[in-house]
Protein backbone atom coordinates (compact mmCIF):
# COMPACT_ATOMS: atom_id res chain seq x y z
CA UNK A 1 0.00 0.00 0.00
CA UNK A 2 1.33 3.50 -1.05
CA UNK A 3 1.50 5.83 2.28
CA UNK A 4 2.32 9.45 1.62
CA UNK A 5 3.22 12.16 4.01
CA UNK A 6 3.64 15.59 3.21
CA UNK A 7 6.27 17.79 5.15
CA UNK A 8 7.43 21.39 4.28
CA UNK A 9 11.02 21.85 2.92
CA UNK A 10 13.75 22.48 5.60
CA UNK A 11 13.58 26.49 5.24
CA UNK A 12 10.32 28.06 5.98
CA UNK A 13 8.32 31.12 4.31
CA UNK A 14 5.62 31.10 1.32
CA UNK A 15 8.40 29.81 -1.15
CA UNK A 16 9.59 26.74 0.52
CA UNK A 17 8.74 23.32 -1.68
CA UNK A 18 6.34 20.86 -0.18
CA UNK A 19 7.71 18.02 0.05
CA UNK A 20 5.67 14.64 -0.58
CA UNK A 21 7.69 11.22 0.66
CA UNK A 22 6.02 8.21 -1.16
CA UNK A 23 6.48 4.61 0.11
CA UNK A 24 5.37 1.23 -0.23
CA UNK A 25 3.60 -0.07 -3.97
CA UNK A 26 1.70 2.25 -6.44
CA UNK A 27 -0.80 0.32 -8.33
CA UNK A 28 -4.11 0.15 -9.15
CA UNK A 29 -5.14 -0.46 -5.70
CA UNK A 30 -3.24 2.38 -4.32
CA UNK A 31 -3.36 4.79 -7.27
CA UNK A 32 -6.82 6.60 -6.77
CA UNK A 33 -6.15 7.67 -3.02
CA UNK A 34 -2.69 8.61 -3.69
CA UNK A 35 -4.29 11.12 -6.87
CA UNK A 36 -6.13 12.76 -3.92
CA UNK A 37 -3.63 12.75 -1.43
CA UNK A 38 -1.33 14.17 -4.48
CA UNK A 39 -4.08 16.54 -5.69
CA UNK A 40 -4.47 18.00 -1.58
CA UNK A 41 -0.50 18.46 -1.77
CA UNK A 42 -0.69 20.46 -4.69
CA UNK A 43 -3.73 22.11 -3.59
CA UNK A 44 -1.76 23.52 -0.48
CA UNK A 45 1.40 24.14 -2.37
CA UNK A 46 2.97 27.62 -2.96
CA UNK A 47 5.53 27.02 -5.76
CA UNK A 48 7.43 23.88 -5.57
CA UNK A 49 6.30 20.11 -5.11
CA UNK A 50 9.15 17.69 -4.63
CA UNK A 51 8.23 13.82 -4.57
CA UNK A 52 10.25 12.15 -2.71
CA UNK A 53 10.30 8.13 -4.61
CA UNK A 54 13.38 6.67 -2.16
CA UNK A 55 10.67 4.29 -0.48
CA UNK A 56 8.72 3.50 -3.31
CA UNK A 57 9.26 -0.54 -3.91
CA UNK A 58 7.08 -0.51 -6.95
CA UNK A 59 5.13 1.26 -9.55
CA UNK A 60 2.86 -0.12 -12.56
CA UNK A 61 0.97 1.88 -15.23
CA UNK A 62 -1.53 3.09 -12.74
CA UNK A 63 1.23 4.94 -11.03
CA UNK A 64 2.90 6.61 -13.80
CA UNK A 65 -0.59 7.58 -14.95
CA UNK A 66 -1.20 9.23 -11.72
CA UNK A 67 2.31 10.76 -11.95
CA UNK A 68 1.92 12.25 -14.89
CA UNK A 69 -1.17 13.82 -14.43
CA UNK A 70 -0.52 15.54 -11.11
CA UNK A 71 2.71 16.70 -13.27
CA UNK A 72 0.14 18.62 -15.90
CA UNK A 73 -2.05 19.55 -13.33
CA UNK A 74 1.25 21.02 -12.05
CA UNK A 75 2.40 22.99 -14.77
CA UNK A 76 -1.82 24.05 -15.23
CA UNK A 77 -1.10 25.48 -11.80
CA UNK A 78 2.24 27.35 -12.15
CA UNK A 79 3.35 25.31 -9.57
CA UNK A 80 6.83 23.00 -10.45
CA UNK A 81 6.92 20.04 -10.11
CA UNK A 82 9.97 17.30 -9.09
CA UNK A 83 11.29 14.03 -8.39
CA UNK A 84 14.08 12.94 -6.30
CA UNK A 85 15.71 10.36 -4.71
CA UNK A 86 14.09 7.37 -7.41
CA UNK A 87 15.26 3.72 -6.74
CA UNK A 88 16.86 2.01 -9.05
CA UNK A 89 13.80 0.29 -10.28
CA UNK A 90 12.03 3.13 -10.61
CA UNK A 91 14.81 5.31 -12.42
CA UNK A 92 14.78 1.81 -14.63
CA UNK A 93 11.21 2.54 -15.17
CA UNK A 94 11.30 6.59 -16.02
CA UNK A 95 14.02 5.80 -18.27
CA UNK A 96 12.34 3.20 -20.31
CA UNK A 97 9.17 4.71 -20.63
CA UNK A 98 10.90 8.18 -21.83
CA UNK A 99 9.34 10.12 -18.33
CA UNK A 100 12.55 10.60 -17.39
CA UNK A 101 12.68 13.22 -20.26
CA UNK A 102 9.52 14.73 -18.63
CA UNK A 103 9.64 15.57 -14.62
CA UNK A 104 12.23 17.29 -13.32
CA UNK A 105 14.71 15.80 -11.14
CA UNK A 106 15.26 17.64 -7.68
CA UNK A 107 18.83 16.67 -6.29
Amino acid sequence: MAMLETVPAGRAGPSAPTIVHLSGEIDILTSKALRIQLLDALRSCTNTLIIDLSQVSFCDASGLTILIGIQNRARAMGIVLALTEPRPYMSRLLHITGLNRSFAMAT
